[in-house]
């Protein structure tokens, strides 16, 4: 099989594609900012360095340029074939997902990953990502996408939430919190009982700078609609440098659990509590339904 060379990153080239009205209005300064933040320059140099690798060896040379090493705990309970459904927390951009792939392919390459539909700009991850449209309206090509990957007798990756983990304060005030995932969309309950798929669920340990918290919680308290923050996340990549990040896989979850006990919504909180419990205790710890 003959691979192209991984094209490089441009910021105009991408926002007139996604929305041409848009990048029409908006001045170049802006353009000129977003390619500081998103380090343009640093990601096309990489990807002359290893824009001729694809699928695990990219994911492996991406971990390898930040220096990023990942611990696993639970790693018996990937399934060696199969399909099945992993379902992560999502505390970090990018490298949480780079993290959670390259453990599973050390256990089995049949691997589809859902992601913000922006990500699969990146060519060399294709064969591996599959595009959830998180900018501007869901098309119908995308959510048949969505379901063709779920049909598949393969691993399925996902980040329920869909968003990055936020700070929440506790009781709705101000002082304590807890930086969580936002709710856990209620799809990957239903894909698992319609296409009779266990839920793998798994924690992944990381966390952004405060700046991104921060930025993200008066975003919302200001009442602007627009993800300003998803803007930094490859910024706060660089900020993992160095840093190991643990992974743990929890105990398969029967996808005959999820009865009529509860709604597709309050399983999907169900399993989103586990996978925080297995964090706090280090711990792949079995599911339990009872409250």
């Amino acid at each position: 099989m003959t691979f192209l060379m991984l094209k490089k990153i441009d910021i105009d080239e991408v926002f007139r594609g996604k929305n041409a009205a848009l990048y029409k209005l908006l001045p170049g300064f802006i353009f000129s900012y977003l390619k500081r933040i998103i380090h343009q320059n640093e990601i096309n140099r990489f990807i002359e360095h290893h824009g001729s690798k694809y699928d695990f060896d990219f994911v492996k040379a991406i971990l390898d340029e930040f220096g990023i090493q990942t611990k696993v705990i639970g790693a018996e309970n990937i399934p060696p074939s199969g399909g099945c459904i992993f379902s992560a927390n999502h505390p970090l951009g990018a490298l949480d997902a780079m993290a959670m792939l390259d453990e599973m392919g050390e256990v089995r390459r049949d691997v589809r990953f859902l992601v913000n539909d922006m990500l699969m700009n990146l060519d060399n991850l294709k064969n591996i990502f599959a595009g959830v449209n998180k900018v501007g309206k869901t098309s119908a090509e995308a959510l048949q996408e969505v379901e063709n990957v779920y049909s598949q007798n393969i691993a399925v990756a996902t980040f329920p939430a869909g968003l990055v983990s936020r700070k929440q304060f506790l009781n709705g005030h101000f002082g304590k919190y807890v930086i969580n995932d936002l709710e856990w969309k209620k799809s990957f309950i239903s894909r698992a009982k319609k296409y009779q798929k266990n839920i793998i669920p798994v924690f992944i340990d990381g966390k952004n700078s405060n700046f991104f918290y921060n930025l993200a919680l008066w975003r919302k308290r200001l009442g602007i609609k627009m993800n300003i923050e998803m803007l930094y996340l490859v910024d706060e990549l660089h900020k993992q440098q160095n840093n190991t990040i643990t992974v743990i896989f929890g105990k398969e979850i029967p996808f005959e659990t999820f009865d009529k006990r509860m709604s597709d919504s309050e399983w999907a909180e169900k399993v989103k509590e586990h996978v925080y419990r297995m964090g706090k205790e280090k711990l792949s710890l079995k599911f339990e339904t009872s409250s």
